[in-house]
């Protein structure tokens, strides 16, 4: 009989010098029941009483095999897990305050921060719209110099050449920025019930996927419920 693709490699190969494997160990003998329990995995539900007490002895089989792998997982997996912990405990408190000494950095420089950022973007405001009126004035003076005279042709292309320079003057003013700041987007409910009412009318699946875990988590202490449904019945386990 074939076995299945749990315990295909469980049998240690004869002759090799390594120590035996803790996994192949603990499934090795269990593999007559899992491939017996394989073949009755065909589709076919159980049919009598005699079925019924031959699946659940394999059942107590296979529990027993993820028991006894469950334990040698956790015999190999502990030193490990062990080292894993002592070295994370190692460097938490260095880690811990180290992020302490930054949110400090952080704390003392974020008013100045933004405050410099509010001054820049305004500069860079008036720098737009110093840019924008000085290329209407440009554009307005083109429109208006005769060809035939030169000191209006030389006053338009004065005036272009102090629109370019504004336009130069707004591009900078945009780059000149404050580092160390993001844009951050806060939130706050001021009216739960009405938040409620929106998110019925807008959000109905978000709701329903509320509700649904809300149930989950409560249906024992919260039978009585409107709307939720609770009863017990028996399950094969």
């Amino acid at each position: 009989m074939t076995l299945g693709p749990i315990a295909a490699d469980m049998t240690v190969t004869r002759g090799h010098n390594m120590p035996p494997d803790a996994l192949d160990e603990a499934i090795a003998p269990f593999g007559d029941a899992i491939s017996e329990a394989e073949n009755w995995l065909d589709g076919e539900p159980v049919q009598n009483e005699a079925q019924m007490k031959a699946v659940d002895a394999l059942l107590r089989d296979v529990k027993a095999a993820k028991k006894a792998v469950t334990e040698a997982e956790e015999s190999e997996a502990k030193p490990i897990y062990d080292q894993w912990k002592a070295a994370k405990a190692r460097f938490a408190p260095t880690i811990t305050d180290l992020d302490r000494i930054a949110k400090g950095l952080i704390a003392i420089v974020d008013a100045f921060k933004r405050k410099l950022a509010a001054e820049k973007a305004e500069a860079e405001r008036k720098a737009r719209a110093e840019a924008e009126a000085a290329m209407r004035a440009a554009a307005e003076a083109a429109r208006q110099a005769d060809a035939g005279n030169i000191e209006a042709q030389r006053a338009a292309a004065q005036a272009q050449a102090e629109a370019d320079e504004a336009q130069r003057a707004a591009a900078l003013a945009s780059k000149d920025t404050v580092k160390g700041l993001r844009q951050v987007t806060r939130y706050a409910v001021d009216d739960h019930k009405a938040l409620l009412n929106w998110i019925a009318r807008n959000r109905r699946d978000d709701l329903t996927a509320f509700i649904d875990e809300w149930a989950k988590r409560h249906h024992k202490d919260c039978a009585g419920a409107d709307g939720l449904r609770v009863w017990q019945e028996k399950e094969a386990f």
